[in-house]
């Protein structure tokens, strides 16, 4: 009975406290809860509170009194004083390290500042690290000898770092550090290697945001690593053990920029691997802090559990076990959050430990990682939270801790959609929907660090890609049939997944841009997102270099922020006040269109590009450097004012497509119906009653609908982002107005950063440029490396069926084993390129991007010196995201209207200006003209160049002019397409695109214009003497070595297709033009015939002609498809162009004579005789041109008659030759030297100098320059 006195239930005597009657007569009756039965037993408030606190069942026994703080009290000190004897035994545990006091405590582990070799930057304390040195190498201050043991590392880069742990014997030097030495080990993602002294493979490449375990075992004497938790195998067995006090310590090495996080046990384990410690020990309040969390979460799910609906019989049975909450609630959680702040208060070193760990992940429970989220439970806890002092520190770490998480979250397949960073998004959107805790975030010194944390997204390596799509299928191929649903499936999932996290970037920002700073003078919403903006672009700059600088942000952050920006500009800003402010300082328009989509007046301040900011002064301009051109080019204060114009002002009025015209741009549906009659695949699409895989986003058919035709837009695309599973009301969620305040209606002492939309388009350009080009070049490029894949795989086939056995077939085997592992993986990698780049409310505001970029280039290309202070990125960002919208898969819209509806102007702008002095980069006017190289090959678009006014005007004349030294190949490659399937024999490429309109403009510029096309056939007839020469050296020197290299291989196809490209050329000239060869003076045509002639020998007197055709052909090509006929028929096709010129016979050039006339007439007869004898079989087109070939015999023929008389009258008069030795030309040892140099009165004949002077200026005998140059009749040329 004693002892009964003392402990009631197993619990001290304060559990159950009796009542006196006195008191039960003063207490009110709704505030005392005393134990009751029903009719079969069961003691409710009793098993309630065991429920709560994870007490044995019936351990509680019945209580008469009402339900106290001092008895939930007395509950929990019970509680905490077990967990402080199991503290105690854990605290022994741990022998075998050795921690060295270096000013952060005796228990603390930091990196040893003694240590640091090269150029280390603390980012973030306390071990966020980064190199500033070519190498860089540190250790902690902590050695291990005993035991196992482990420490973490995040990856903020993912470039070369050797990752692992070494001796103080292990050297660090400026190109030596941790795995280089006896007794130090390291991993290295980026090269895929271990090392210890010498390397060797081991492991997964990493990305950026992996999480590296380094584990390493004394016991078993092992060292290992993980990536991301999962094991990439032991890498280093037989670890030599170090005595007491001399063990491994964590280390690491960094190349330069390289950045990571260290975590030796700060913070829990991300990926804590079991039977591994951390080197820092856990806060001995962390498992009492975690506890009295789980308490106050079932409580939590008992209110949830009592409010929600659900049958009576359901109800029943848990009002038969459990005591109504409602009555119970406060107390209870007031008493845990008493005990829970007052334990973490007396550890003030385990704050951030328990807010990373057990608070984060209780916080995550309540709200629900999966929709739909307890908005209302959440609220209660930080309702109850934010009573206590202390409470807002918490919160920052809480911040903090759920910014790392978005950067190394990792999508899994099985919880999509709502996979990656999007649960902790949802969570800390809604938490900082509070005023004071959005204040909180915004006055901490990591406030962008953190922001660039939430905005961040995990890379994904091939692995992590086999785990997302294990079933890969492409068209054409042999896999498992259920493997092409599996994959759609898979990618639609994936989708979904990417959707909802863009969807959380864009409410997140948008609590930034609705957020108003506590300063003064007030400041208008969107300043603080603006700033943010402006450094984000501020540290990017010279990403594009390789390497990038220190400092730069994850390339994600970067993307992400341009994917919000492109939503707000092309789908429309959130409704609020917020978008009175972000309206009124840009265009007018009416409704809430897009900024991008709205048609009738637009404009652009032109200060933009004049402003000092310094994120721009090192920015490139179309005319050179900024500082340079404001000395050289000032703009006067009139020029900085708004430009203003109507939009398709720069386009024909019979193409011009506008918002405002009956056919609108292929950003807006109401194109779509075109599309779907034009196409065989039309685009997919659903009317606005159907379902999808997501719910559409309403704002999108208001904002862009209004404006670009009535209810016909593009709003109801099946991949389009969708706004929350659960509305807001239904689960209280608390709109940000009610949270944030408002500045009143008024402009004055307002600061000037405020947001505008001109500025984000500025912004987001700059951002593409960045961030999004690189990601589209490497989508091109698995694109076009999937197309060669799937062709060597199909070739490597075939050769297996005609092979039955041999070693040759065991090759081809393991060859197509290879070519199907690399396809395997390009399908995955454009797979996830086209989940996360090429969703179609992407494309479409992408195309209204490049619509508005183009129309703003031609309307200031118009205004004279302002169009030089255009920055590069604008050009650069134009035509790099209009060739990912052509290149995209699935395609935006079929190619026909994809320029004829809506970028017309875009074949105005690159006709005019790839030869535009103005634009002082090379690069960009290649970029340019690579742009029409590309464009004219497809026939669609060059429908659209033939139609094009500035095309036709311009075009022959600019490509002719820009045949120079820097773009004869795109040059030529124009040509070509321009002419494809003309000719003698086919082209290289069966389709044709051929243009007879730009063939005849073509030929009457080159009619009418002498003196161009005698300069651009000059360097014609250069470049192609150049090339065949190049050819001919590489073929010797493969020869020479008896061995075909594979970079030799290369440059010889490439060589030999340019060569097979401008003799192509050269044959349309003689079609078109043959006066230019046959009338007038014969040089043109006799450097036409040394040319072929040169050519022929070439090709006819290799040594070894299997050998000479090795080099040509494309590994898992046969020799049919590329072969010496592709040079050769462009040398008949000249011939015989000459041979049909219906010209004046008594002023035309005779062809056979200058034929007749070479000096090696044994060389021109083997080559006519090689043309003749080739097998032509399969390579011309019917039967005309082998008719042709009748006629070339006949030349032939002809030719060999007239050499041979030639050559006997030469025996008649060749004693005669010999005396006039002296008057002879000394340089072709054919003509009269009959002109002279001056003023270095050196002579030759003249046909020599006027051809040595096309190229150069100098006497080919002194090297003076030559002034004029006289005949001997004195007059003067």
């Amino acid at each position: 009975m004693e002892e009964d006195s003392q402990r009631i239930g197993g619990h001290f005597s304060g559990l159950a406290v009796i009542l006196s009657r006195e008191d039960q007569r003063d207490s009110p009756q709704s505030s005392r809860l005393i134990s009751y039965f029903d009719d079969i037993g069961f003691q409710s408030v009793e098993r309630t509170l065991e429920h709560i606190f994870d007490l044995p069942y019936k351990s509680v026994r019945p209580l008469p009194t009402p339900i106290e703080a001092t008895l939930i009290h007395s509950i929990l000190k019970n509680d905490i004083c077990k967990f402080r004897v199991k503290q105690e035994a854990d605290l022994h545990n741990r022998e075998g390290i050795c921690i060295t006091d270096s000013g952060c405590g005796p228990h603390n582990i930091a990196i040893d500042d003694a240590s640091i070799c090269g150029g280390i930057r603390f980012i973030k304390q306390p071990l966020i690290i980064e190199s500033h040195a070519v190498f860089s190498s540190v250790r902690a201050n902590a050695c291990v000898w005993t035991g196992k043991w482990m420490y973490e590392i995040i990856l903020e880069t993912s470039g070369i770092q050797q990752l692992g742990w070494a001796t103080l014997s292990c050297p660090f030097t400026e190109h030596k550090g941790v795995g280089d030495a006896e007794d130090s080990y390291a991993f290295d993602g980026r090269r895929v290697k271990k090392w210890n002294k010498e390397a060797e493979t081991y492991g997964q490449s990493w990305v950026v945001g992996d999480v590296i375990g380094c584990c390493i075992d004394l016991d078993h004497n092992e060292i290992s690593f993980y990536r991301n938790g999962l094991p990439l195998g032991v890498a280093f067995d037989n670890v030599r053990k170090m005595a007491p006090g001399l063990g491994y310590y964590p280390a690491i090495s960094l190349s330069q920029g390289e950045r990571c996080v260290l975590n030796f046990g700060t913070h829990p384990f991300k990926y804590p691997i079991e039977g591994f410690h951390s080197l820092q020990g856990p806060p001995t309040v962390s498992p009492l802090a975690t506890h009295l969390l789980q308490c106050l979460l079932r409580l939590l799910e008992l209110q949830q559990m009592e409010k929600s609906d659900s049958t009576s019989v359901e109800k029943l049975g848990r009002l038969k076990r459990f005591a109504p909450i409602k009555e119970l609630f406060h107390q209870i959680a007031h008493a845990i959050c008493e005990e829970f702040f007052f334990a973490v208060d007396m550890d003030l070193g385990s704050v951030e430990y328990v807010c990373w760990g057990p608070l984060v992940s209780f916080l995550m429970d309540v709200f629900k990682k999966q929709a739909p989220h307890d908005y209302e439970s959440l609220d209660g806890v930080i309702d109850l939270f934010l009573e206590f002092r202390g409470s807002c520190m918490m919160f920052q770490h809480v911040i903090s801790s759920l910014s790392c998480s978005c950067k190394i979250a990792t999508l899994v397949l099985t919880e999509c959609p709502y996979s990656g960073s999007y649960s902790y998004l949802a969570l800390v959107c809604h938490v900082l929907r509070r005023e004071e805790l959005m204040v909180l975030w915004w006055e901490s010194p990591d406030f962008e660090f953190l922001f660039e944390g939430f905005l961040s997204r995990k890379g994904l390596n091939k692995q992590d890609l086999q785990c997302l799509m294990p079933s890969v299928w492409w068209p054409g191929s042999s896999e498992d049939v259920s493997y092409e649903g599996s994959m759609m499936l898979a990618t639609t999932t994936l989708s979904g997944a990417v959707s909802k996290i863009e969807e959380m970037h864009r409410k997140f920002c948008c609590l930034v841009i609705q957020f108003i700073p506590p300063i003064t003078p007030p400041q208008l919403p969107g300043s603080v997102f603006v700033t943010f903006l402006h450094n984000v672009l501020l540290k990017n700059r010279g990403a594009d270099r390789n390497p990038p600088p220190p400092g730069v942000p994850s390339s994600s952050v970067v993307v992400s922020l341009y994917t919000v920006i492109l939503h707000f500009l092309s789908e429309g800003f959130p409704e609020g006040d917020i978008y009175r402010w972000i309206k009124g300082t840009g265009t007018k328009a009416g409704g809430d269109v897009g900024f991008l989509h709205r048609g009738g007046h637009r404009s652009f301040p032109l200060g933009l590009f004049l402003k000092n900011d310094p994120h721009r002064t090192d920015i490139s301009r179309l005319g050179g450097l900024f500082n340079h051109l404001l000395t050289s080019h000032p703009v006067s204060d009139g020029e900085t004012e708004v430009l203003r114009w109507e939009e398709g002002c720069m386009d024909d009025e019979e193409t011009k497509i506008t918002h405002s015209t009956k056919y609108k741009p292929c950003c807006c549906s109401s194109s779509d119906f075109d599309f779907t009659r034009i196409t065989k695949d039309p685009i997919q699409l659903r009317s606005k009653g159907s379902q999808a895989f997501c719910s559409p986003i309403p704002e999108r058919s208001a904002h862009v609908g209004a404006e670009c035709s009535s209810g016909s837009l593009n709003d109801d695309m099946m991949d389009k982002p969708s706004s929350s599973d659960q509305s807001e009301p239904e689960f209280s969620y608390r709109p940000l107005q009610h949270h944030l305040r408002n500045v009143p209606m008024r402009t004055s002492h307002l600061s000037s950063a405020t947001l505008r939309e001109e500025e984000l388009f500025d912004a987001m350009l700059l951002l593409y440029h960045i961030g999004l080009a690189p990601n589209f070049k490497q989508a091109s490029y698995y694109m076009s490396h999937q197309s060669q894949s799937i062709s060597l795989l199909e070739e490597t086939d075939k050769q297996i069926k005609e092979r039955a056995c041999g070693e040759q077939l065991k090759s081809l085997k393991e060859a197509r084993n290879a070519y199907r592992e690399e396809l395997i993986d390009c399908v995955r990698q454009c797979a996830w390129y086209r989940i996360s780049l090429s969703s179609q409310w992407k494309q479409r505001g992408m195309y209204a991007t490049c619509k508005w970029i183009v129309e703003l280039l031609l309307v200031l290309s118009k205004m004279g010196s302002l169009f030089i202070y255009i920055p590069e990125f604008y050009l650069e960002a134009l035509v790099d995201c209009f060739h990912a919208l052509r290149r995209s898969d699935p395609s935006f819209v079929p190619s026909a209207v994809f320029l004829k509806h809506g970028l017309t102007s875009f074949v105005t702008f690159i006709v005019t200006h790839f030869n535009d002095s103005r634009i002082s980069s090379a690069a960009l006017r290649d970029l340019l003209i690579q742009s029409i190289s590309v464009l004219v090959q497809y026939k669609d678009y060059l429908v659209a160049f033939e139609s094009n006014a500035a095309a036709v005007q311009t075009l022959p004349r600019a490509l002719l002019s820009a045949f120079d030294n820097r773009s004869w190949i795109p040059v030529t490659n124009i040509l070509l397409r321009l002419f494809k399937g003309f000719g003698f024999g086919p082209s290289k490429n069966g389709e044709s695109s051929t243009s007879n309109v730009f063939q005849g403009l073509l030929r009457d510029t080159c009619i009418h214009d002498e003196a161009l096309f005698s300069a651009f056939l000059n360097r014609l007839f250069n470049t192609l003497s150049w090339t065949m020469t190049e050819f001919s050296v590489s073929v010797r020197e493969m020869q020479e070595k008896y061995q075909v290299l594979e970079l030799q291989q290369r440059k010889c196809i490439i060589i030999f297709d340019l060569s097979c490209n401008l003799a192509r050329v050269l044959e349309f000239c003689t079609h078109e033009i043959p006066q230019a060869f046959l009338a007038g003076s014969d040089m043109n045509l006799r450097r036409l015939i040394e040319l072929i002639v040169f050519i022929l020998n070439q090709v006819t007197s290799a040594a070894d002609a299997e050998f000479f055709d090795m080099p040509l052909r494309r590994l898992g090509h046969s020799q049919e498809k590329i072969n010496r006929g592709m040079v050769l028929a462009p040398l008949v096709g000249i011939i015989l162009n000459l041979l049909d010129a219906n010209l004046d016979p008594e002023s035309q050039n005779d062809l056979l004579a200058v034929f007749a006339s070479m000096d090696c007439p044994v060389t021109v007869q083997c080559g006519f005789q090689y043309l003749l004898e080739y097998n032509w079989a399969g390579t011309l087109r019917g039967d005309t041109s082998a008719t042709r070939l009748g006629q070339l015999q006949q030349f032939s023929g002809l030719l060999r008659s007239r050499t041979e008389s030639t050559k006997a009258g030469g025996m008649i008069s060749g004693g005669e030759a010999e005396m006039d030795n002296d008057d002879q030309c000394c340089i072709c040892y054919n003509s009269v030297a009959n002109a002279r140099f001056e003023p270095c009165s050196h002579r030759s004949c003249h046909g020599c100098i006027t051809r040595h002077l096309l190229n150069c200026q100098r006497c080919f005998f002194c090297n003076a320059t030559v002034m004029e140059v006289l005949r001997d009749d004195e007059k003067t040329v």
